[in-house]
């Protein structure tokens, strides 16, 4: 009798796991530092922020019509966020299933504060990543909702008496910020920095890198809170 063993395909093994949370990983980034840059156009004024909001739209032409960039975009940003979660959850699922008895005793170590401060916070990002569609893309939730007029989609959203979205999208941002702290001096652990100078080295980095991006995203919506931006 002949027994067949089913392997698994590479990409379901842990290390395709982790390669796929790599890939996913890295194209969000790039996508996080090109959308904070954008974003802090709009201390350039009402002209320059809606002029950069058009210019988007028509990336690609001629070859492409118009806003097929920023569809290919939505939709590789789709892909990249469903292929993460999947791929942190069935790895966070074999991990659990690899102990499945849990110790008596044992103290809380900063490993388990990390995992619980990755998987909260990915909740609240992706929450926060659909009402932000709802809010300024589509604007369905947004006071002006006029796709002509993204400047004053941006100081409505963010209006002195609308102060509960700035909290909401504080908190968010703020959560982004842990997510890559975390993510980044994993990766760069992963690389090679795993001696103890090389993990010092590594956590600036990480930490550097996040309190830049949440800095570069909470100015503007604090901006219009405070009615620098309006």
């Amino acid at each position: 009798m002949v027994v067949t063993t089913r392997t698994r395909s590479p990409i379901r093994s842990n290390v395709g796991l982790k390669a796929v949370m790599a890939v996913t990983g890295i194209f969000l980034v790039f996508f996080l530092i090109a959308h904070m840059l954008g974003n802090l156009k709009v201390f350039a004024g009402d002209a320059s922020f809606n002029g950069y909001a058009h210019w988007l739209r028509e990336i690609g032409g001629p070859v492409l019509p118009n806003v097929w960039f920023l569809w290919i975009m939505r939709v590789g940003l789709l892909v990249s966020v469903l292929g993460h979660i999947w791929a942190a959850t069935v790895l966070a699922l074999r991990a659990r299933t690899a102990r499945p008895v849990r110790y008596a005793h044992r103290k809380k170590v900063r490993g388990s504060y990390a995992a619980r401060t990755m998987r909260w916070g990915g909740v609240i990002i992706l929450l926060f990543v659909i009402y932000h569609i709802l809010d300024l893309t589509t604007g369905h939730l947004n006071p002006v909702g006029d796709p002509s007029r993204p400047y004053a989609n941006v100081v409505a959203n963010f209006a002195p008496a609308r102060w509960y979205v700035t909290l909401f999208y504080t908190l968010a941002i703020v959560a982004l910020g842990f997510h890559l702290r975390h993510g980044i001096f994993s990766a760069l652990r992963s690389l090679g920095q795993q001696t103890p100078r090389g993990e010092q080295r590594a956590r600036l980095v990480a930490l550097t890198f996040a309190v830049v991006l949440c800095a570069g995203y909470l100015l503007v919506p604090f901006a219009v809170l405070t009615g620098l931006v309006s």
